[in-house]
């Protein structure tokens, strides 16, 4: 087991933003395409002292299970995670698209990844008014999702609930 929940997403999603401000970890930020080359672990603090483990895995791009981008490499990471958190910026042209692509590459690589209780976050939410969450939330797949914005601070409690609850669920399963 790598980690407790695998951040998945496309390039510049906000995966490693996320990992940065909900733990100690340090990876590197930067805007442009595969700055994460391996995976960064960070153990994210939970109410009452407990915690669990949070992996930035480097971005997937269509065609990975290919071997396209970092391909291969990184998808044998993802199946070392508990929980995938798929991650899409609000600001995408079509997040419900984003997230099907997402799906597919890891269909395509292992079919079994589909059977890893997912999870989705809404990055970067702090540029979508209630309006355009409100259109946004009517184009979402059917799974548990929430609005973060990581560099605002906004729904990161929410996220470690959402997160919380289903590692809970999962442990009494």
């Amino acid at each position: 087991m790598l980690a407790d929940v695998g951040l998945v997403g496309f390039p510049n999603a906000g995966k490693s933003t996320l990992l940065s401000v909900v733990s100690a970890a340090k990876p590197e930020i930067a805007n442009f395409p595969f700055t994460t080359l391996v995976p960064n672990l960070g153990i994210v603090e939970y109410r009452n002292h407990r915690s669990f483990v949070m992996a930035d895995i480097p971005g997937i791009i269509e065609g990975a299970h290919e071997g396209k981008g970092l391909g291969l490499r990184f998808l044998r990471h993802i199946e070392r995670n508990s929980i995938l958190l798929f991650m899409v910026p609000a600001d995408s042209d079509n997040i419900h698209q984003e997230y099907k692509v997402l799906l597919n590459e890891l269909r395509q690589y292992n079919p079994e990844l589909l059977d890893k209780q997912r999870l989705l976050a809404i990055t970067k939410s702090d540029m979508a008014d209630e309006e355009l969450q409100s259109e946004i939330k009517s184009d979402l797949p059917d799974i548990p999702f929430v609005f973060i914005s990581s560099v605002a601070q906004k729904g990161i409690t929410e996220l470690k609930d959402m997160i919380w609850n289903v590692l809970e669920a999962s442990n009494k399963g």
